[in-house]
């Protein structure tokens, strides 16, 4: 697969990125869009990734601007975690520890193909401030390794008004669970 996207494509990409930036500004008040566009323009892989995590229904946008590493951070925003990133396990030991009834991939592995970092706990949780998200889904979250070593994986979702982080075995996976991402430019 190319990691390379058509001229037409970058446009199309573009223009879906500066709609919802505009429409959506209570998650980046102080960013400029002049400035993020310049980075995309400068980083065709790192648009190759944000247009993996369009197709895929992460409706990525800008969440933050890191003035000392000097870096735009994609999140995942959709209402619910992303359609076409449900049913998968955590990461590909755990898929293959799975002897019935295999999902088609893990959440780690996917994530690493479009090139992106699967949300950690701080930013589930700054992602949950600027919208509530996965009040009927849930997603992985990076696990920690002492608790993915002893079997286990965390998720979040957000219901009763509130985030919730929860812990399941890795290698189970549900058709509403899937994985947000991260990109930073």
């Amino acid at each position: 697969m190319s990691k390379t996207l058509t001229d037409t494509e970058k446009e199309t990409l573009i223009n879906i990125l500066k709609t919802r930036f505009e429409a959506n500004r209570h998650r980046h008040k102080d960013i400029e869009w002049s400035k993020v566009l310049v980075r995309l323009e400068a980083n065709p892989d790192k648009l190759w990734s944000l247009n993996e995590m369009e197709r895929t229904g992460g409706e990525p946008d800008v969440v933050n601007y890191d003035q000392d590493e000097d870096l735009y951070t994609f999140f995942d925003c959709t209402k619910e975690s992303p359609k076409d990133r449900r049913s998968l396990c955590y990461d590909r030991a755990a898929l293959d520890a799975r002897k019935k009834f295999k999902p088609k991939n893990s959440a780690l592995d996917m994530a690493t193909e479009m090139g992106i970092n699967l949300l950690n706990e701080t930013q589930y949780k700054l992602l949950q401030s600027l919208d509530p998200v996965d009040t009927k889904t849930s997603s992985w979250i990076e696990t920690p390794e002492k608790i993915r070593t002893l079997g286990g994986a965390l998720f979040g979702d957000f219901r009763f008004d509130h985030t919730f982080i929860y812990h399941n075995g890795a290698e189970s996976y549900y058709a509403a669970r899937g994985f947000r991402g991260a990109l930073s430019i």
